[in-house]
């Protein structure tokens, strides 16, 4: 064997021999990232499953809000339904005893300024009652009246619901 047969050899054997301990340091840091990335993972892992969890959670708290806030609000709209039904009931009832004249519609007059009492110049067989004077109001005219202050009535109503609602919404 000649020298640099010798010396061939010995290169190609510290070649063999750093390819070796490359391939074996590769392996080993392949082993070690692969743990890192494992841990790695299961970190991960638990962080999503922790915001998962307080997402449910806030989800719920939410959900619990708005459901209570349904409620309250279903009750708050039965009680408008109840009253405006009440007002519509009522003046369904004035309506009538209107038109069976049961019931008479009359407004204050001005007082007599040169007498400056409102006693009755002329007496009569009604009575001894020295209360305002008063005129009573055709039945027409009671009943437009009547359907204005209805709907008066229900207009208010219904613009009480809406600040309730409101209220309730921002709270």
């Amino acid at each position: 064997m000649t020298s640099v047969q010798k010396l061939a050899g010995l290169v190609v054997l510290i070649l063999v021999l750093m390819a070796s301990a490359a391939g074996v340091t590769w392996q080993v840091q392949d082993w070690r990232m692969g743990n890192k990335l494992a841990q790695q993972a299961v970190l991960h892992g638990d962080d999503l499953a922790a915001i998962s969890n307080a997402a449910t959670a806030q989800a719920r708290a939410e959900q619990g809000k708005r459901l209570g806030l349904e409620q309250q609000l279903a009750i708050q709209d039965q009680h408008h339904t109840k009253e405006l039904s009440d007002a519509q009931r009522n003046q369904a009832r004035l309506r009538d005893q209107l038109a069976t004249a049961d019931v008479r519609l009359s407004v204050l007059l001005a007082e007599d300024s040169a007498s400056g009492c409102n006693v009755p110049s002329a007496s009569g067989a009604v009575g001894v009652v020295h209360a305002a004077r008063r005129a009573q109001l055709d039945p027409a005219h009671a009943q437009r009246i009547l359907a204005i202050t209805g709907d008066g009535d229900q207009g208010l109503i219904a613009l009480r619901a809406c600040q309730a609602y409101v209220r309730e919404i921002t709270k």
